[in-house]
Parts: C-alpha cells; structure tokens; sequence
C-alpha cells in the first residue's frame, strides 16, 4: 500500500494528517510519503483538491464530485458534522480497508453542491492580482492607502502607479472589479478591496499603528495582520447575540476571546462577487452553539462551522502574500 499526503508549504494539518493516516494503519506496512505541491498546475497533476489531501495507492477516497484542483485550505467533517483539516481517523481506517468512506465523513468543505467552497477566492485562484497591466502594482497600491488611512484611495490618487503599464486608473479599477479583486459602487469609487471595506461592517480591525480599518468578512479580518505584517487586534459581534468577540494578534500569536469563539464559514447560491455571495456569510460566533443557531435561522446560506487554527489558517493563505513583489 502507497499513502501519499499531498500539502502546501507550511501547512498546519500536513503533520496531523501523518500522524492520522500513522495511527489508521494501525501497525499494518504501508509506504507512506509526504509530498509538499507548489502551484496549482501540480495539484492538478497530483490530484490535489485541497491541503492536505490523501491519497491511497493514488487515489482519494474522500474525493468530491467536481472537486477541481486547487492548493487552497482543505476541510473534512466528521460523522458527527465536526469540521477539521484531517479526515476523522474512522473514515480514514474504512478508506484503508477498502470500503468508501460514508458520506457524511467525505470530502473537502462544500458549498453550493457539487462545487467545493471557495476559501480563497477567484475560484481557487486566490485574491493575488496578476503582475500584468498595472493589475497588481494599483491593487497593492490600494491595500497600503487602506492600511495606511483606513480609507479607499481615489482615481487621482492611483493615477501615477497605473500611469507606469499606460492605463488610467478607471480601467485598472475597472478590470479589477471585472476580476473580483474589489468592487466598485454607482460612481466608480472603492466600495471594497478584499480584505478592506471603505463602507463600516461588522468587523473592525486596530493595527498597532493607530489606524482602524474595517474588513469585509471574519476570514479577512484575520488575514490583515498576516498581510501587513503588523499587529492587531480585531472586534466583531455576535450575530445572535451580539456579543462582543476579540481577537488579538501579537506578534504571529493570536488570542481569542472569548476562547469559545468559532468562525461560520459560508457562502450564499449563485455565484457572483464574493462581496455578495459570501461577505456577509462569514461570521465569528463566541461558540458553536450560537453557530449552529444561526445556519438554522439561515438554511438558504449552505457552509460549515471552523475552528480557531483552521480560521487563522484560511485567512493567512487568503492574504498573507498579496503585498509581496
């Protein structure tokens, strides 16, 4: 027997999902291999649909039914619906034994069936805008005019970064938004650049240099420190309750309070922006039980429900590396 764990770089799960696929073994003799894949031409040619993936003797066996290739965070649930980035230990020994895992125990974190969610965004693509025409020199141009004022920049502002590819500003802007990098309101202007919303949510983030801005979704507020590199601290509320929920990054360690507080990570039919399919279906709870309380009242919005690790983890491969040259 082959076991092949497929992972990104620095992956969180890759070392559990060894220790899972060690302990479903049981003893029994198997070769057993960790495989670090770099882009998403490789997951395609492995067979990766999320990291980590497993497989055996070349197969996966909690595979999803239109999964497509990608190097994007991967979930498992259990029987029980628990969410984890390691396949539940039973379903693992099943799938060793040669019987197909059952369905609730298989799979990546799906969405809108048979698509698995979109943690990262674009498809799987990521929110890294491409270095042609001007796209990502404007687009981190914007990022930093939000880390640095809490604001969005205007057309004028950005017209010297888009002047150097010999674009305007309005048709970066415009094919930004076309891509799904941000979105424009009525008049053109910045309504919001993922992470950053120039618009009050319900999540705000404090740098540790003062400046207070506010995020588009849970899963973007925690990747903003990972972006600039700096510290933070975000507030957000319940949406059950209301109740207020921190989370504290100091120094690459992340507190949260209250230490209950779990992430809904959701995204609504159809399709479109992310601004308007997910944004507002991507909420910190203080605990699972307001959670699950919540995805009662909302069953038109399909997702699950992510640990604190997991959460930081999605946020950190969102946008940790969009500043980067």
């Amino acid at each position: 027997m082959h076991i092949t764990v497929l992972t990104v770089a620095d992956c969180p799960n890759a070392r559990p999902a060894l220790e899972r696929v060690t302990a479903a073994l049981d003893g029994r003799q198997a070769q057993v291999e960790l495989v670090e894949v770099a882009d998403e031409s490789d997951a395609a040619r492995l067979g990766m649909s999320g990291s980590p993936t497993i497989l055996i003797d070349g197969t996966d066996p909690f595979a999803q039914p239109g999964a497509a290739p990608s190097i994007s965070c991967r979930l498992y649930r259990d029987a029980a619906g628990t969410v984890s980035g390691v396949p539940d230990e039973s379903a693992l020994r099943r799938a060793l034994a040669g019987a197909a895992p059952q369905a609730r125990d298989a799979g990546t974190l799906d969405c809108c069936p048979p698509q698995p969610l979109d943690v990262v965004g674009r498809g799987g693509r990521g929110r890294r805008a491409p270095a042609e025409n001007g796209l990502r020199a404007v687009h981190q141009q914007i990022l930093r005019h939000f880390a640095a004022t809490g604001a969005a920049p205007d057309a004028q502002t950005l017209q010297p970064v888009a002047a150097v590819a010999g674009r305007t500003a309005a048709e970066v802007l415009t094919e930004l938004a076309d891509e799904d990098f941000l979105t424009l309101d009525e008049t053109g202007n910045i309504r919001a650049a993922y992470p950053f919303s120039a618009v009050p949510t319900r999540h705000m983030v404090r740098l540790d240099s003062g400046v207070e801005v506010w995020s588009m979704c849970a899963i973007d507020a925690l990747g903003i420190p990972a972006m600039l590199g700096q510290d933070g601290a975000i507030s957000s509320a319940d949406p059950v309750t209301g109740d207020p929920i921190i989370v504290t990054s100091t120094t690459g360690r992340v507190r949260w309070d209250p230490p209950t507080a779990v992430v809904f990570v959701g995204q609504r039919p159809g399709g479109g922006p992310a601004a308007s399919a997910c944004c507002d279906a991507l909420n910190f709870f203080t605990d699972t039980e307001n959670a699950r309380t919540w995805t009662s009242q909302h069953p038109e919005v399909p997702g699950r429900i992510v640990d604190q690790p997991t959460a930081e983890h999605i946020g950190r491969q969102t946008f940790g590396s969009l500043l980067a040259p």
